[in-house]
């Protein structure tokens, strides 16, 4: 467990896998957590189930592609609780598979627009309101191990995750001085809707990525959670502009 209490938190994408699991963990180590995500039915839905149970928990309809929805959502939530002490940003897309000299532009366009323009969007809006703040502020982006190496067939997905991890270092190094951190989590094969899309409707797929890890099984999202929760809190005040893979192994090969 780590100590977040009382913490506003931000969390684009909050409303399936990876996001809804982070979501869950910083509500039970003690944030106030606010999602934002485009899948409005979901997302009401999980709120009004952790709201149930005691957590404190909101729901905004949120469009990182749009930079007027993003501002929305931030001046809501200043509104509300005052400031912003933590953002989780981690809407995101993968996209097709298919070799680089074959993928659509469309596709490209739309890949890279959530997946990294839609990271910087939100970024924009946060550091607006954290510089104003003057207090320690820890933001995690969510890359992926296809933002460290080159998965074939993914050249949108790739190129998108390697750039947030650039983003992340620069914004790092950018805001170092004004106590605001900035991570990125790296999840290896995670179960969430996004690998049951891309292997799920294969089981020699599974197999083979199964076979591929170190610890010989898929991630859960709630490890990929606690990952961010704890970049998100002051056991890791003295980290910044890392890349964290959490992958069972993978990277380490």
């Amino acid at each position: 467990m780590v100590s977040l209490k009382d913490k506003v938190i931000f969390v684009a994408g909050g409303s399936t896998g990876i996001g809804r699991a982070a979501s869950q963990i910083l509500c039970e180590n003690g944030a106030k957590v606010i999602i934002g995500d485009i899948n409005e039915k979901e997302g009401q839905v999980f709120a009004e189930q952790l709201s149930s149970e005691g957590l404190n928990i909101e729901f905004f309809p949120l469009d990182v592609t749009d930079f007027k929805s993003i501002n929305s959502c931030i001046d809501n939530i200043c509104d509300k609780h005052g400031a912003i002490d933590g953002a989780f940003n981690n809407a995101g897309i993968e996209g097709p598979t298919a070799k680089a000299s074959e993928y659509k532009l469309d596709d490209w366009s739309k890949v890279l627009q959530i997946n990294l323009t839609g990271v910087f969007n939100c970024i924009q809006a946060e550091t607006a309101v954290m510089i104003k703040q003057r207090r320690p502020c820890s933001i995690v982006n969510t890359a992926s191990i296809a933002g460290l190496v080159a998965i074939p067939g993914a050249v949108g997905y790739n190129s998108a995750k390697h750039g947030v991890i650039g983003l992340t270092k620069t914004l790092a190094l950018e805001l170092a001085a004004k106590n605001i951190r900035v991570n990125a989590v790296c999840p290896g094969f995670t179960e969430s809707p996004m690998l049951t899309r891309v292997a799920g409707a294969s089981k020699k797929i599974r197999e083979q990525l199964f076979k591929s890890i170190p610890m010989k099984r898929i991630g859960q999202p709630e490890e990929i959670g606690n990952a961010v929760a704890w970049l998100l809190s002051e056991e890791s005040s003295y980290i910044t502009g890392v890349a964290l893979p959490v992958d069972g192994g993978w990277m380490a090969q």
